[in-house]
């Protein structure tokens, strides 16, 4: 008797829900695998321009093309640019990770006192004020020192906190091929390249592109209606 209330129960809820479940299974997680998909940000590795709480849209075919739920290409019309936000799994314990390519294959890269040399020139730097990023907690906010980075074209605001020990020089380093510097815009508050090495071209799966939402995880999941659908450079 039992069995047979298990049996009907199972084909009530597959005559209900079969088309959710299959449109789930064929449609939603091929899409989210392969072409499309969102992020959410725990950490402040990225800070300023990812806060932790945002939302962010992943563009899973920026470069190339993947068989669903797997690493092998069936196509490639690209590759990551300096500056740009990519997805990639860390070299270290496989975690995903949202962090900007500072070196293609062939570059040298070097920090000094937190200035990056890009292939022996020193990429520029333009000292920009605190309230520029009033969206950061407010301890970060007063401890931070902010700039604009010109990255091969690319500018974008990165930042520094003095008070705390951090990876401020390294290198030289030559980006060998098929693989990626990458780092945080954070930039004494991130775990990258400077700390697991080079990314291989294979772990990145995408390039963020939009901030979908944001919801301040450090004050009671406030939204952060400012940077809804906000573009990320």
């Amino acid at each position: 008797m039992k069995t047979e209330r298990v049996k009907k129960y199972l084909h009530r809820f597959w005559k209900e829900w079969r088309i959710p479940l299959l449109f789930i299974v064929f449609v939603v997680i091929p899409v989210k695998s392969s072409l499309a998909d969102w992020n959410w940000v725990p950490t402040g590795s990225m800070n300023p321009t990812i806060l932790e709480g945002d939302l962010i849209y992943v563009d899973k075919i920026a470069y190339d093309l993947r068989i669903p739920l797997t690493m092998h290409r069936l196509a490639k019309w690209s590759d990551p640019k300096r500056g740009d936000i990519v997805i990639c799994f860390s070299p270290e314990d496989g975690v995903r990770l949202v962090k900007r390519v500072i070196g293609q294959p062939g570059d040298t890269i070097e920090m000094r006192n937190n200035t990056l040399f890009l292939n022996g020139e020193p990429v520029g730097y333009t000292k920009i004020g605190r309230d520029y990023t009033e969206l950061l907690s407010g301890k970060r906010r007063v401890r931070c020192i902010l700039a604009i980075e010109d990255l091969d074209g690319v500018a974008h605001t990165v930042m520094s906190t003095p008070s705390i020990q951090a990876m401020r020089s390294f290198g030289p380093v030559t980006v060998p091929q098929g693989s990626y510097f990458v780092m945080g815009d954070n930039r004494d508050s991130s775990r990258d390249s400077r700390y697991f090495g080079f990314v291989d071209r294979e772990s990145i799966v995408g390039k963020a592109k939009v901030v979908i939402g944001s919801f301040d995880i450090t004050d009671k999941y406030q939204p952060r209606f400012k940077r809804f659908f906000e573009s990320l450079k």
